[in-house]
């Protein structure tokens, strides 16, 4: 056991560390959201990170524009059955902006590391904007939008 609970402190530490300057309160908790994604994606599944978007939520990705939660992850079970097989997303927050009660907007830095490399490669680097939303009482991803930083 001794070793199953010190993984455990390492991840959490690990986790920790990706939040930033916003560990704590409100920002914490929308920082929540691109961090699940985040965690989704490092273990390519989709179902995992459909469930992140409301029932409305999309997702632009390249030109095509993804409407609803099972259009991500029919996407992204493509996605990760093909080129993004074994990749994993690097996100950094960069702004956290709650605007209401309900609403709140995230610009994040980073990009996808593929299968077999240790870092994002120059030409996938991206800025991404999160549209969080408060919905039943939990944030959630309303609109997620990614633009390459070498243009």
């Amino acid at each position: 056991m001794p070793g199953k609970a010190s993984e455990l402190v390492a991840g959490a530490k690990k986790w920790a560390a990706n939040y930033g300057d916003f560990p704590n309160g409100e920002e914490g908790a929308i920082l929540t959201i691109p961090l699940r994604v985040r965690g989704a994606w490092d273990r390519n599944d989709p179902e995992l990170l459909a469930e992140v978007f409301t029932d409305n939520g999309s997702m632009l990705v390249g030109d095509e524009q993804l409407k609803s939660p099972a259009e991500v992850r029919e996407y992204m079970k493509k996605a990760f059955e093909g080129a993004y097989a074994g990749s994993r997303l690097v996100e950094t927050p960069v702004v956290i902006r709650k605007l209401s009660e309900t609403v709140a907007f995230a610009v994040t830095k980073g990009g996808i590391v593929l299968a077999g490399e240790t870092e994002v490669a120059p030409e996938r680097e991206v800025r991404a904007t999160w549209v969080i939303v408060k919905d039943g009482g939990d944030w959630k991803l309303l609109s997620h939008q990614t633009s390459p930083v070498a243009g």
